[in-house]
């Protein structure tokens, strides 16, 4: 089957942009070697075999007039046939999966070659993260589809929860759902009852589920990895509970809201701040970060005190408030319009927050 055109075309302008980025830094070529930049350049090609690395399996090496896939005799085959890298413009540098050296030495030779992270040449770190995250409307439209999958395979799971699983198994639902999608579930944390209280991070346990689950998912698939939360209760829920619950529905609320060009990620941090302590929780500021700008990672920039990154249309984010026991999280798009949430759950209790006249759904405590 042909390339799609679509692809072809982002493809096309992801090169012009970054070889105007090149130019700019007066550098001759630049090596792609994240998982993450690997799949920007080539619109959503998996080029990793072992997920638990941020680099790939393969790398892209772009001068001022080509791009070649380096790679080796064994993912040679799968790139050129599945991913249809030669047809997306790419040449391909191939050595025997047995020889040691760099395929791409020659071309390298003598030249200034910007990198990902520390080593010879130029850091061309930041730059990389800038283009990732300013997205093309090709990726727009796909990342809208793959929020959608996650946001499906959420809510099959945690459907799937019954009191006495174990939180392995819950974990288990959760995974099964993403790859029956042809996602992979790269963040998988599911904590039930007073573990929710004790652990930002949970990851899954032996522990059998009595009243109350979080399931988290970061589900990748074409490149993105979007990201989303949901909290599950069987039976009526404690008061306490509901009120945290909502003071951090109503923090998510202000962060989203905010989220809009002319705000940084250091003043998104501050408004969290203050909202904490305006919801009577200010020490959930120190407990855990907030979330921050996402793309071809899970987070590709958390927010920090001071942070200068300025925040730009066509931009994506996933906020992670969080109260000792409750969390609210899911992905949402900077449009022309406002703010778009991307992981919206159909038939899911929502509140509705009204901020400065605005109002925001944003997900309550399922009960069940």
């Amino acid at each position: 089957m042909p390339v799609s055109t679509e692809r072809k075309t982002e493809v096309d302008a992801k090169l012009i942009r970054l070889r105007r980025r090149m130019a700019e830094r007066h550098i001759d070529a630049v090596r792609l070697t994240t998982i993450a930049s690997a799949a920007w350049i080539t619109a959503g090609a998996g080029m990793y075999v072992n997920e638990s690395t941020d680099l790939a399996a393969s790398s892209i090496l772009v001068t001022e007039d080509r791009a070649y896939v380096v790679t080796d005799s064994v993912e040679a085959p799968r790139l050129q046939h599945e991913e249809e890298l030669g047809e997306l413009g790419f040449e391909f540098l191939i050595k025997p999966w047995y020889a040691d050296g760099d395929p791409a030495a020659a071309l390298s030779a003598g030249k200034q070659i910007g990198h990902e992270g520390s080593g010879d040449g130029v850091d061309f770190s930041a730059e990389l993260r800038h283009l990732r995250t300013t997205l093309l409307d090709e990726e727009i439209l796909r990342l809208r589809r793959v929020s959608a999958l996650a946001a499906e395979a959420m809510y099959e799971a945690i459907q799937a929860v019954r009191p006495g699983m174990s939180e392995y198994e819950a974990a288990a639902k959760l995974a099964q759902a993403a790859r029956e999608r042809g996602g992979t579930a790269v963040v998988n944390l599911v904590a039930s009852d007073d573990r929710i209280y004790q652990y930002r991070h949970p990851l899954p346990t032996a522990k059998p589920i009595k009243r109350y689950a979080m399931l988290v998912l970061s589900l990748r698939k074409e490149g993105f990895v979007p990201s989303i939360t949901r909290l599950l209760h069987f039976g009526p829920q404690p008061e306490d509970l509901r009120k945290r619950a909502l003071a951090v529905a109503r923090v998510d609320a202000r962060m989203i809201l905010g989220t809009r060009p002319g705000h940084t990620l250091g003043s998104l941090f501050e408004l969290a701040r203050h909202a904490y302590r305006e919801e009577g929780y200010p020490e959930a500021i120190e407990e855990h970060h907030q979330g921050g700008s996402m793309g071809y990672q899970s987070r590709e920039i958390i927010a920090h005190p001071g942070d200068k990154t300025p925040i730009e249309h066509h931009q994506a984010f996933a906020w992670n408030p969080s109260i000792r026991g409750v969390k609210s999280e899911d992905t949402m798009l900077v449009g022309q319009h406002g703010p778009e949430i991307l992981t919206s759950l159909i038939n899911w209790p929502m509140w509705d927050i009204e901020i400065d006249g605005k109002t925001l759904a944003r997900p309550a405590i399922l009960e069940r």
